[in-house]
C-alpha cells in the first residue's frame, strides 16, 4: 500500500508541475498554437515562447515585410492574462523565402509548411502558482487565394525552479538560428544611376558559390526584379531596381540572405549607407560548385554542349566560310566517286584535323597559362610570323582555286590507293586550317563561357575545346556517313571549275584582312615583305609549272624563301601605329588605361570601354554597326561619354590582367561604367544601336 501511495503522489506532482497548454487550434488552413521553452519558470526571468504554426500544403503565410501582397502574423493580446501586455516581446522573424505571385510581376516573402517565430517573454516578478498568456494569432494565410485567419491560443506556465521543455526547446533554439545574424562588413548602396549597387565588403560569406538575395524592409526596391549579383576580391555586388522615381531617404535596410551550394542558408541584417561601391567587389560571375561551378560535374557538360553549339554556329562565321568552301568542294568530288569509304574517309579526316588543331590550341592555351598566369583566345593572331604564314597560304590556296597549279595530279597517276591517301591529307589540312582562323571568333557565342573555363583544371579546359571542334566538324561528319544526306550534295559538272574559281577571291580577301592584321602587329615593312613572299611562291609555282627538274629545284628554293623571309621580317617589332594610343587616335577615342578609368568615374562621368582588337572580326562588325554610327557617336557627345579604347591587337598583359579578372576569354568586351560608378556593368559581345544608346537613358 506505501508503495502504491508513493507512486499516486509522485503522479500528482509530477502533473502539478506540468504544463496546462491548451492543444494547437485549428485556424482553417494551419495548426496554431503557443509554446515555450520551459514548462516551469522564476519569478522574474525571461524565456522564449513561440507561436508555431503547421500550413496546409501549398499554403503560406508572410515575413514581417510581405512584399507586394499580404499582412505578417501579429499577436493580439487578450486581457484574461495574468501577464502583462508589455511583458511580450517582438518576434525574432526567420529569413525568409521567395514566394512567387506572378511571375515577374509580384513577389511575397514568407514560409511555407510550418513556421515557428519566437518572441521573448518576461515572467512578471511577482508571478507564483501559474502564469497564462491568452493571445488571439491574427495572420492571413494565401494559396491561390488569400484568407484571413484568427486562432485563440493561450500558454500556461507554472511557476517554481526552471524547468526545459526539450521538445519544444529544441524547436524553438532551431527557429532562431535562422534568425539574421550581425554583418560584420561594410555595407554601401549606389544610387547615383538606375538600377542602384548594393556593394558588400568584409563578410567572409560572400563566395562566389553562393547564391545571395536582398529581403528589404521596406518598399524602396522592386520586389520580383531580379537582383543581379557579381563578386570581387573583396566582396560582392547587387544590382537593385528602385520601386520608382523617388530618392532613397537614409540607409536602405533589410536582410542579405545568403545560400551556399551545399544547402547552407544564413542570413545578415545590414544597414547600407548610401554612397559609392566598394572597390574589388564586382568583375567575377558567380559560380555554383557541386551544383554548377565551372569544371566539375554536370555544369562541365552544359558548358561542354554549349561549346559543341559553339562550334556549329562557327561554321557560319566569315572567317571559317572560305576555307570551308574547299571541304565542301572535296566532298562534291568524293560523293561523285561513288565510294561510300571515301567519302566517310573525307569525314573523318576532316574531323580529326579540327580535334587535333583544338587539342592543341587548348595545350597552348593551359602552357601558357601556367608560365604567365593567364591566356586569351585569339593569341595565334597576336604573333607576327603567324599571322604572316596564314596569308601566304590563303593566298596561296587562292591560286590552287583559280588553277595556277594542281594538288597531287602527279600522285594521282600512280594509283587509286595514293590519290585517297592525298584525299584523306587534303582533308586532315582543311580541318586544321579551319580551327586555326576559326578559333578567334567564337567570342559572341562562348566568351563568357570559355573566360569561366580557362581558370579551371587542364582536362576541363581539353573537354570544353574538344567539344567546340567537333561542333565545327560535325556538319561534314554527318554527311559522309549518314546516306540520306549525301542526295544534297549536287552532282559534279563544269559548274565546279567555275565555283572553284569564284571560291578564290575569298581566299584572297582573307589573305589581305590578315595582312591589315600584320600591319598593325609588325608594321608596314612586314606587309610589304609578305607581299613580296607571296609573289615569289606565284612565281615559283610559274617556273615549276615550265621547267624541267633543274627549274623545279630553283623554284623550291624559291618557294621556301617566299615562307621564310617575310616570316622574318614579321618578327620585328611594330612600329607605333600598332599600339592602343594610335589605334584610339583613329577611332577619334582615348586609349583605355585603369588609372584612366578612375580618373573619369571620379569625375563623375560615364566611361564606355570598347576591348578589341584588329583581327576580331566580331569587333570590327559592331564598330560599323554601332559604335561608329552618327546616331551613337551624337548619343555619347550629349551624355559627355568617355569612350576609351583597349587595344588587344598585340599582346597586352594589362589588357590580358582585365580580361582574367572579368573572367573573358578574348575580346570583344565591352565595360559600360554609369556616371558616378565604380564598377562596370559588362555588355553583351555583339552590340545594337539600341541598347548602347539605351544605357544613357535618364533614369
Amino acid at each position: 500500500m506505501i508503495r502504491i501511495f508513493t507512486s499516486l503522489l509522485a503522479i500528482f506532482f509530477l502533473g502539478a508541475l506540468a504544463p496546462a497548454s491548451a492543444a494547437p487550434v485549428d485556424g482553417g488552413h494551419a495548426r496554431v498554437e503557443l509554446i515555450a521553452e520551459r514548462s516551469s519558470v522564476m519569478p522574474g526571468e525571461t524565456i522564449y515562447a513561440a507561436l508555431k504554426m503547421d500550413l496546409d500544403p501549398d499554403w503560406h503565410v508572410y515575413w514581417r515585410n510581405a512584399g507586394d501582397a499580404g499582412l505578417p502574423p501579429e499577436l493580439i493580446y487578450r486581457e484574461t492574462s495574468n501577464i502583462p501586455g508589455g511583458a511580450i516581446g517582438d518576434f525574432v522573424w526567420p529569413v525568409p523565402h521567395l514566394l512567387p505571385v506572378v511571375e515577374g510581376e509580384i513577389m511575397d516573402y514568407g514560409y511555407s509548411r510550418e513556421v515557428i517565430l519566437p518572441f521573448p517573454l518576461m515572467i512578471p516578478a511577482n508571478a507564483s502558482g501559474t502564469v497564462q498568456l491568452d493571445v488571439v494569432a491574427d495572420y492571413l494565410i494565401c494559396e491561390d487565394i488569400c484568407v484571413p485567419e484568427t486562432a485563440d491560443v493561450s500558454l500556461t506556465l507554472n511557476v517554481g525552479e526552471p524547468i526545459p521543455d526539450t521538445q519544444n526547446g529544441d524547436m524553438i533554439s532551431q527557429w532562431i538560428a535562422q534568425a539574421p545574424l550581425a554583418f560584420v562588413g561594410e555595407a554601401h548602396v549606389d544610387t547615383a544611376a538606375t538600377p542602384w549597387k548594393l556593394s558588400l565588403r568584409g563578410e567572409p560569406g560572400l563566395t562566389r558559390d553562393a547564391d545571395i538575395r536582398f529581403f528589404p524592409f521596406g518598399h524602396e526596391i522592386s520586389h520580383p526584379a531580379a537582383q543581379p549579383v557579381s563578386f570581387g576580391s573583396a566582396g560582392a555586388t547587387l544590382t537593385l531596381t528602385p520601386a520608382g522615381s523617388a530618392p532613397l531617404e537614409g540607409n536602405l535596410d533589410g536582410v542579405l540572405v545568403v545560400e551556399h551550394a551545399d544547402g547552407t542558408r544564413l542570413g545578415y541584417e545590414i544597414s547600407a549607407a548610401q554612397g559609392p561601391t566598394f572597390e574589388n567587389t564586382s568583375g567575377f560571375a558567380a559560380i555554383r560548385s557541386g551544383k554548377g561551378g565551372a569544371g566539375g560535374g554536370s555544369s562541365l557538360l552544359t558548358l561542354a554542349f554549349f561549346a559543341l553549339i559553339g562550334g556549329l554556329i562557327l561554321n557560319l562565321m566569315p572567317c571559317v566560310l572560305p576555307v570551308l568552301s574547299i571541304k565542301a568542294m572535296g566532298m562534291v568530288s568524293a560523293a561523285a566517286s561513288g565510294h561510300a569509304n571515301e567519302l566517310r574517309s573525307h569525314g573523318i579526316w576532316y574531323t580529326a584535323g579540327v580535334l587535333v588543331s583544338f587539342a592543341a590550341l587548348a595545350g597552348v592555351i593551359v602552357a601558357v597559362r601556367a608560365a604567365t598566369g593567364s591566356a586569351t583566345l585569339g593569341f595565334q593572331l597576336q604573333n607576327g610570323p603567324t599571322v604572316a604564314i596564314l596569308a601566304l597560304i590563303m593566298f596561296a590556296i587562292g591560286l590552287w582555286l583559280m588553277g595556277l597549279f594542281e594538288l597531287g595530279t602527279s600522285i594521282q597517276n600512280t594509283g587509286s590507293g595514293l590519290a585517297s591517301r592525298n584525299g584523306a591529307a587534303g582533308a586532315f589540312f582543311t580541318g586544321i586550317l579551319a580551327a586555326v582562323v576559326g578559333a578567334p571568333c567564337v567570342g559572341p557565342f562562348l566568351g563568357v563561357a570559355l573566360g569561366a573555363v580557362l581558370s579551371q583544371p587542364a582536362p576541363a579546359v581539353f573537354i570544353v575545346f574538344l567539344a567546340m571542334g567537333f561542333g565545327l566538324a560535325l556538319p561534314f561528319l554527318l554527311l559522309s556517313f549518314v546516306p540520306g544526306l549525301k542526295r544534297l550534295l549536287p552532282k559534279p559538272g563544269k559548274w565546279m571549275e567555275t565555283l572553284k574559281q569564284f571560291f578564290a577571291f575569298p581566299m584572297f580577301l582573307t589573305a589581305a584582312w590578315l595582312l591589315s592584321v600584320l600591319g598593325a602587329l609588325s608594321g608596314h615593312s612586314a606587309v610589304a615583305w609578305t607581299v613580296a613572299g607571296a609573289t615569289a611562291v606565284t612565281f615559283a609555282i610559274w617556273l615549276a609549272r615550265r621547267g624541267g627538274i633543274p627549274a623545279r629545284a630553283v623554284a623550291a628554293a624559291i618557294l621556301v624563301l617566299g615562307f621564310a623571309y617575310p616570316v622574318l621580317r614579321a618578327n620585328a617589332p611594330a612600329a607605333a601605329e600598332g599600339n592602343s594610343a594610335a589605334y584610339a587616335a583613329k577611332y577619334e577615342t582615348e586609349a583605355w588605361s585603369p588609372e584612366r578609368v578612375s580618373e573619369l568615374t571620379a569625375q563623375g562621368r560615364p566611361v564606355f570601354v570598347d576591348f578589341t582588337a584588329t583581327w576580331c572580326a566580331t569587333c570590327q562588325l559592331n564598330k560599323l554597326s554601332t559604335l561608329k554610327t552618327a546616331a551613337v557617336q551624337e548619343a555619347f557627345a550629349d551624355a559627355n561619354v568617355a569612350f576609351l579604347v583597349a587595344d588587344f591587337t598585340r599582346k597586352d598583359p594589362v589588357i590580358a590582367e582585365e580580361l582574367k579578372r572579368r573572367e573573358r576569354a578574348g575580346v570583344p568586351m565591352y565595360l559600360w561604367y554609369p556616371a558616378g560608378a565604380s564598377e562596370p556593368d559588362i555588355l553583351p559581345e555583339i552590340l545594337s544601336k539600341d541598347l548602347v544608346i539605351g544605357l544613357l537613358a535618364p533614369s
